[in-house]
């Protein structure tokens, strides 16, 4: 294996792990409310962000790209919907439904595929379709099996698969795209969480020194998987992205059932195994397409 396909490869799974494993960071933070902890998300992870740019000299080119017309508006979209997204899957952990986000990321690449028709007119191939009328099976057995929806899964995957359309569009990398955002979001989370100080509601420097730390290292949290995934996407193919973008819901889907013993019955592997199956079609047809592109003669 070519270095720069293996190094590629080794960032693209550290990456994947560390998001895979986040459940974990942010139970022992637990005593936290979700919404100051999304809020100092925000703070600590602009300010580490800003510190990368500096050591490598972007401040000018992430200026001059913010006056590109329309950027603060498409990248103010792009912050709502990670902020939604990052309080979703807090309010899961902290509710108990590790195993619920690891669906949610399971099903998000169809759901960007079934964004892309509604949206952006595309069309799919007849297995594309399978695929996501079986994935959507699976989740109405989901729900049939726990008696409701379940809406933390599928907020999860449509605010995600939405922030990704908006970042098709966007000009900045994925570093400095993230820092705009969240820069646009740092005046509401520091006025909230000023707020919450105020009305002695803050947890910042009140929960111990260890919440405290841990609160300052959400930005670190946060920001390294971004730069690892960043290294990987430079180095490796997408399609190889794709496949192992599948390690973050299969480390939170058994974090959820062997580390937190969430509840997971027969039933319930029933409609996993579904969705599952869905994203095997899927991604099977996918790697069928792309050989098959690869093998037509080139028109002289």
């Amino acid at each position: 294996m070519p270095q720069r396909l293996k190094y590629g490869t080794g960032g693209a799974i550290a990456a994947y792990v560390i998001w895979g494993l986040f459940p974990i960071y942010w139970k022992w933070l637990q005593g936290v409310p979700p919404l100051q902890l999304v809020c100092h998300r925000i703070v600590w992870t602009c300010v580490a962000l800003g510190g990368v740019i500096a050591l490598c000299g972007q401040w000018q080119s992430l200026a001059a790209a913010v006056r590109t017309p329309g950027a603060i508006r498409i990248y103010l979209v792009a912050a709502v919907l990670i902020s939604i997204n990052w309080l979703v899957f807090l309010l899961a952990i902290y509710a108990g439904h590790v195993t619920e986000t690891s669906l949610g990321y399971f099903i998000s690449p169809l759901v960007n595929v079934l964004m892309g028709v509604l949206l952006m007119h595309e069309r799919l191939r007849l297995w594309q379709w399978f695929s996501v009328g079986l994935a959507t099976l699976g989740v109405l057995t989901l729900t049939l099996t726990h008696g409701s929806l379940p809406w933390m899964a599928l907020a999860l995957a449509f605010s995600f698969g939405t922030y990704g359309l908006v970042k098709k569009v966007a000009t900045l990398g994925a570093v400095q795209g993230l820092m705009l955002e969240t820069t646009l979001l740092l005046p509401a989370a520091l006025l909230y969480l000023m707020y919450c100080e105020l009305t002695g509601q803050g947890a910042f420097l009140h929960t111990g020194s260890v919440s405290t730390l841990l609160m300052v290292g959400t930005g670190l949290v946060s920001m390294s998987p971004l730069l690892l995934f960043a290294f990987a996407a430079q180095r490796i193919p997408l399609s190889r992205l794709g496949v192992l973008q599948y390690i973050t819901p299969t480390l939170q889907f058994l974090l959820g059932v062997l580390l937190y013993r969430e509840p997971f019955s027969h039933n319930s592997l029933i409609g996993y195994s579904i969705v599952w199956a869905a994203l095997l079609i899927f991604w099977i047809e996918g790697f069928a397409a792309r050989s098959a592109q690869q093998k037509e003669p080139v028109p002289p």
